[in-house]
């Protein structure tokens, strides 16, 4: 059964994301509440809350339409998580004193769970100094805070004070509801996305890579606990909850990012399609055409993680092999030839394994054994990936 999500609305124009916040944690199947503030129907209203969540608006504390219970503790009690997207800077002040003077306030303060606050307001309000210590008082108390973004606000002012992408409040409800903390205290690196070799300053040599498997990785090592630095080159959302995130785009590029930050890593996942080969001359100016034939004479690039592979002292170190034949076989050769710890193979042609899906279909290789995973989302086989590499048996992330 999937956790409950209780989010709280207070009054404020960024309320109307609060809608995309439900509608999107309501398609991945969780249970959502909401609870507004009646400063907050004075921006939407509660109808088109209980459209998309499919459950019954809470705002007054007194509602004697609901079933015979405490409706504020019984709600407190069935959360998972407690999300306040927008708050305001009252309702702030009132979370850092305790105050509990409506259905929200009552709700959060008696909730036991983990609380997410997400500020939303007008620049000077945000940076006055009460707020600041209002909201250094709830970090105090244990509450999580994703921090606003800066932009022209609704009033006109520009400055910090926006509401922060949903994406990454999603982000940090994901990370809030991993109970399970098994890469608590260690540094990982993951690499994502494609390298890109250039021919001239207009013409590359790449691959389809879109880096959705390595921020899968990424994301989920985030959750656990670690500590992660992502090295990409893709233009999927990368949240900001990744502690270190670094770009590269040549296969030399990310090299040298890689074997500087080596020594410091307790684990290393290699998602990166990197490519073999790159041009013996890179052209200034841009390769006119004519009629003949081009030929591109190419020399090899360094095979980073056979590098890592050699340098390692203590880390665990996990590569990728994409085949069309011959899965077992070739990524068995290179888990050996390389010193590897796993290797996450897939072959292209299985419907679901290939580029640019949200799923995959990886079979995990170590020294010891072999698992061959059944179709899952790239998050949930990154969960798998990092279960192996710590020496956990196998289970899925239902």
């Amino acid at each position: 059964m999937k956790p409950c999500i209780v989010i709280g609305v207070t009054g404020g124009i960024a309320a109307y994301k609060a809608l995309q916040l439900v509608s999107n944690l309501n398609k991945k199947g969780y249970e959502v509440h909401v609870i507004m503030s009646k400063n907050a129907t004075e921006f939407v209203t509660p109808l088109s809350f209980e459209t998309i969540s499919h459950n019954r608006v809470s705002v007054d504390t007194f509602d004697r339409n609901f079933e015979y219970n405490v409706q504020h503790i019984s709600l407190a009690q069935k959360a998972d998580c407690f999300v306040v997207a927008p708050a305001s800077a009252n309702f702030i002040a009132k979370a850092a004193h305790g105050l509990a003077d409506d259905m929200l306030t009552t709700t959060f303060l008696a909730a036991d769970c983990p609380k997410i606050i997400c500020p939303a307001m007008n620049t000077h309000m945000l940076e006055n100094p009460i707020t600041q210590d209002n909201i250094s008082l709830c970090k105090k108390y244990g509450m999580m805070f994703v921090d606003s973004e800066s932009g022209i606000l609704a009033c006109q002012d520009v400055g910090k004070g926006r509401l922060a992408d949903v994406a990454e409040i999603e982000e940090a409800i994901e990370c809030a509801l991993v109970k399970e903390k098994f890469l608590k205290g260690k540094k990982v690196l993951v690499s994502a996305g494609a390298t890109v070799e250039h021919v001239d300053p207009v013409r590359t040599l790449s691959n389809p890579s879109t880096g959705k498997m390595g921020l899968a990785v990424a994301k989920v090592a985030k959750r656990l606990g670690a500590e992660v630095t992502l090295v990409y080159n893709t233009k999927e959302f990368i949240p900001k909850t990744i502690d270190h995130a670094i770009p590269f785009t040549s296969a030399k590029s990310l090299e040298e990012i890689v074997l500087n930050h080596l020594d410091e890593m307790d684990i290393v996942v290699m998602a990166a399609a990197v490519s073999d080969y790159t041009p013996a001359v890179v052209y200034d100016q841009k390769v006119k055409k004519n009629d003949d034939d081009l030929f591109i004479p190419l020399v090899r690039t360094t095979d980073i993680l056979a590098e890592c592979g050699k340098r390692k002292t203590h880390q665990l170190l996990c590569g990728f092999a994409m085949e069309t034949e011959n899965l077992e076989v070739y990524a068995t050769e290179k888990l050996i030839k390389k010193n590897l710890d796993l290797i996450a193979a897939n072959n292209l042609f299985v419907k679901g394994a290939g580029f640019a899906t949200d799923t995959n279909v990886v079979t995990l290789i170590s020294p010891k054994n072999i698992t061959r995973l059944p179709l899952l989302t790239k998050e949930q086989t990154a969960y798998e990936i990092l279960k192996k590499l710590m020496g956990e048996t196998y289970a899925s992330n239902d």
